[in-house]
């Protein structure tokens, strides 16, 4: 069985806009980040705020590595304690 190539569409990258490069985050700092943050998700949405809000042209919170991708600067800030969760979660009651 041969494979018809007129069915194949190539997967392009947008051009990023982003002062920051686009490399894969260092699995070292998902750990250390995941120690501080356990909950899998909240991580994930933790960081991919983050990684819009730097990506639209906020500040990083530390000092930073011109190899450093925005996913590891949002990481590096929740290990160095810059981000944090609100005690205060909507709903709850005290």
């Amino acid at each position: 069985m041969t494979q018809d190539d007129s069915n194949i569409i190539p997967f392009e990258q947008p051009n990023s806009s982003s002062r920051f490069p686009t490399s894969p985050m260092k699995s070292a700092l998902v750990d250390q980040a995941a120690e501080i943050i356990t909950d899998p998700q909240v991580l994930i949405n933790i960081v991919s705020q983050r990684v819009r809000q730097l990506n639209s042209g906020r500040s990083p919170l530390i000092d930073t590595l011109p190899s450093m991708g925005a996913a590891d600067i949002a990481l590096t800030e929740i290990i160095e304690g810059k981000i944090k969760l609100s005690d205060d979660q909507p709903g709850e009651d005290d």
